[in-house]
């Protein structure tokens, strides 16, 4: 049988549509099966990737973030043309032209991974990455995925410009070390945001898309690899010149980490947390990203850190040396791996860092702190008592070191040591009410607990003040006389007797005189004349919230409060009389500048003015001739009260200039720890606060109280007792407060306190 040519023909034509009809069918089978799960594309109208919330300081400067994915939102404008070459010449050359899918690659990378006989190469486009990473499993490699991944890309790119594709792109990929999208990768590697990049630092970013493992951090010559390769693929596609290639992949990875942890003030930004989460959810804070606008002062935050670490320290040298360090070389280390996390962060003058003891020769040892080496001889540890470096060191061991100085390589030193006492620290701006500084602690690593707001201790003599505000208040005047002398009171079926600490007995004496020395017989005698409930209803007044026992010892300081209510009480002095609410947040909004918040903080009348401008004369003198004198070293106007309880466990001062009141604590978490003998408000906490106002105030224009009168002034042409003494006390005779008293009972009253100025 012949078959003829056009027979032929007939045939081949009709396998050919048969096979065209097939593979029709089968490409409109696959495509129902892979589009029959696949997400709508129009959900990306509602798409909002998960953004940080970002904390301000007063003058805009960032403090701190909370995040799930850390990620900065960035616009279209915002992306550099130099990143958009890197990305575009790297991921995807064509991007400007094809419609979502590469044909020309997806056909050459099927043929590798055909001859390869598995997917080892992909032909992922910017669109199709987009799509996977928004709505597919990332782990999945299969055919199945490409193809969903394909189809996406398509309806993707039908629906949104190139515009809009890469800026979404920009913002979702995963950049290694927590980071997605190139703002939050940018200010995270290089300290900057994505407009100021270089070239080398654009293509390194380009680099990281391919994955973690080619972050700088962990793997920086991989990193520098894959940089350089995408500096010559910008050059291959005309986007740079070989010779700006060339230059670029000369230079060294050069990194700037900003760690995106909150150390700027941990406590404080600690406490907005709770709040925000408590106000607007978990969810809220951590995904959906607010802008917080926050009360701090970042200079005033980091004079606080400064003073309460050396105020404490200069407590512990004079508490002595404590044996017990640790030797990296005991567990089978070495001295040439060894590596501390202090060395990883800002290694600077005034910094406490980890010291690694190098070797131990004569009068000297060698020690090595980060890339630093210093010296440390005699007069760097005199205050351990000892003499030469082998009776504290040897090699291997781990110590504390303050820098005092650097210079090129080397490090001037002092000789520190762990820290066993805790202390708190709070500023806050009188006519606003806004928290400048915190400090809840030594060290927010360690302990979370925040001691300037969670810490309910014993106030010691600085509770005094609102005993004599209410003095005050009822018509008494600095200059009227009480009896320092010997007395018993009948309270709670038992007699109490209040005795002074120097166990001595003034007479007849003003009550500027007694605040300003802080007797305390004077002041048990005032409160037991103006009433106990009258006393307490005048501190809830200042917005004192905590429980006031209801017992003579109670002008001594037996109520535990906090610092923050404290301090915030001590306000209403410079403000005439008014106290306004304390709060760390002027407003929050949402990702897109809506309001939710804006700080309207409680202002409450509470002393007339004449009353607290008497108080602040007299708190004054406690400043000029009392036992808060070494604050007259600030050489400001300024008035304050020192305080410090039973067998000296807390020791408080608490002062204000007319703009800035600041409080500070110190004391053991564990009540029944002592700081030992002398260590008084005056000595453990007032330097503390004199270290802070210097440092905030200097440079500022110096401010006196407006409308308050010297009380000298208001003695003339009167015929009143003034015996405020001619010369002040030392600096440390704040004891001549501080008393030994019980508190009487039943009912079971608190411990009774040791006043102390």
């Amino acid at each position: 049988m012949r078959i003829t040519v056009g027979t032929l023909f007939g045939r081949l034509a009709f396998g050919f549509l048969l096979l065209l009809s097939i593979a029709f069918g089968a490409g409109v089978g696959l495509l129902f099966v892979y589009t029959s799960d696949l997400p709508e594309i129009h959900a990306l109208e509602d798409y909002r990737p998960d953004t940080v919330t970002e904390l301000y300081a007063d003058d805009g400067q960032s403090i701190g973030t909370f995040a799930l994915q850390r990620r900065i939102l960035l616009t279209y404008e915002q992306i550099p043309k130099v990143l958009k070459d890197a990305i575009m010449a790297t991921e995807d050359q064509h991007f400007e032209e094809h419609w979502g899918v590469d044909f020309t690659r997806v056909v050459g990378a099927a043929w590798r991974d055909i001859a390869k006989r598995k997917i080892s190469e992909g032909a992922s486009t910017i669109t199709m990455q987009l799509a996977g990473g928004l709505f597919l499993d990332r782990s999945n490699r299969s055919f199945r995925r490409k193809s969903q991944e394909a189809l996406l890309a398509l309806q993707i790119e039908r629906h949104y410009t190139k515009q809009q594709i890469l800026t979404m792109y920009c913002n979702q990929i995963y950049l290694g070390q927590g980071n997605y999208g190139f703002e939050a990768a940018s200010e995270y590697y290089f300290g900057k945001p994505v407009g100021k990049l270089t070239l080398p630092e654009a293509a390194l970013l380009a680099g990281i898309i391919r994955g973690p493992s080619y972050s700088p951090v962990l793997h920086g010559q991989r990193a520098r690899a894959r940089r350089n390769l995408v500096l010559s693929l910008m050059a291959h596609e005309g986007k740079i010149s070989s010779a700006d290639a060339e230059a670029a992949s000369l230079t060294p990875l050069t990194l700037h980490l900003s760690s995106p942890h909150n150390d700027l003030a941990p406590y404080f930004v600690e406490d907005i947390r709770q709040y925000l989460e408590k106000t607007y959810g978990t969810a809220a804070v951590h995904e959906q990203g607010l802008r917080v606008y926050t009360t701090l002062n970042v200079a005033m935050q980091r004079a606080a850190d400064r003073a309460v670490l050396d105020g404490l320290h200069e407590y512990d040298r004079r508490h002595g040396w404590r044996d017990g360090l640790q030797n990296v070389l005991k567990p089978g280390g070495k001295l040439d791996t060894y590596d501390s996390d202090d060395w990883h962060g800002p290694i600077e003058k005034g910094a406490y860092v980890t010291g690694l003891i190098r070797s131990v020769e004569g009068a000297s040892a060698t020690v090595k702190i980060g890339p630093y080496v210093a010296m440390v001889s005699a007069p760097n540890f005199a205050w351990t008592g000892r003499r030469s470096p082998s009776e504290l060191f040897k090699a291997g061991d781990l110590a504390l070191f303050k820098i005092l100085d650097i210079a090129g390589s080397t490090a001037r030193v002092e000789l520190e040591q762990q820290l066993a006492v805790q202390g708190a620290f709070l500023a806050i701006d009188n006519s606003s009410g806004e928290i400048k500084a915190m400090v809840g602690g030594s060290s927010f690593e360690e302990s979370k607990f925040n001691r300037a707001t969670q810490a309910m201790r014993q106030t010691g003599s600085s509770f005094k003040v609102y005993v004599y505000a209410t003095a005050i208040e009822d018509g008494s005047t600095p200059f009227d006389t009480i009896m320092d002398v010997p007395v018993t009171f009948r309270s709670g079926g038992q007699d109490y007797s209040p005795k002074n600490y120097d166990e001595k007995f003034e007479g007849r004496i003003t009550l500027r005189r007694a605040l300003a020395d802080s007797r305390n017989v004077p002041a048990v005698r005032l409160l037991a004349q103006v009433g106990i409930q009258h006393v307490i209803d005048m501190a809830r007044r200042f917005g004192i919230t905590s429980p006031l026992p209801p017992y003579l010892p109670l002008a001594l300081g037996a109520a535990d409060l906090t610092l923050m209510e404290h301090v915030s009480a001590f306000t209403v002095f410079p403000d005439d009389g008014i106290h306004i609410e304390p709060h760390t947040i002027r407003r929050v909004t949402t990702y897109d500048g809506a309001l939710l918040e804006e700080a309207k903080p409680q202002i409450t009348d509470v002393i007339q003015p004449d009353v607290a401008r008497t108080m602040v004369a007299m708190l004054e003198e406690v400043v000029q001739f009392g036992t808060g004198v070494r604050a007259k070293e600030l050489g400001r106007p300024t008035g304050g009260k020192t305080g410090t309880t039973n067998d000296f466990t807390d020791a408080w001062y608490i002062g204000f200039t007319p703009s800035l009141t600041a409080g500070v604590w110190v004391g053991n978490d564990d009540k029944r720890i002592s700081l030992g003998k002398k260590e008084t408000g005056a000595r453990a906490a007032l330097p503390i606060w004199l270290q802070f106002m210097k440092e905030s105030l200097q440079g500022k224009p110096v401010e006196d109280f407006t409308n308050v009168v010297p009380l000298e002034k208001l003695a003339q042409g009167k015929t009143v007792q003034v015996d405020t003494p001619d010369t002040a006390p030392p600096a440390d005779a704040a004891e001549q407060g501080l008393t030994q008293i019980s508190a009487p009972a039943p009912p079971t009253p608190p411990p009774a306190p040791v006043a102390h100025p």
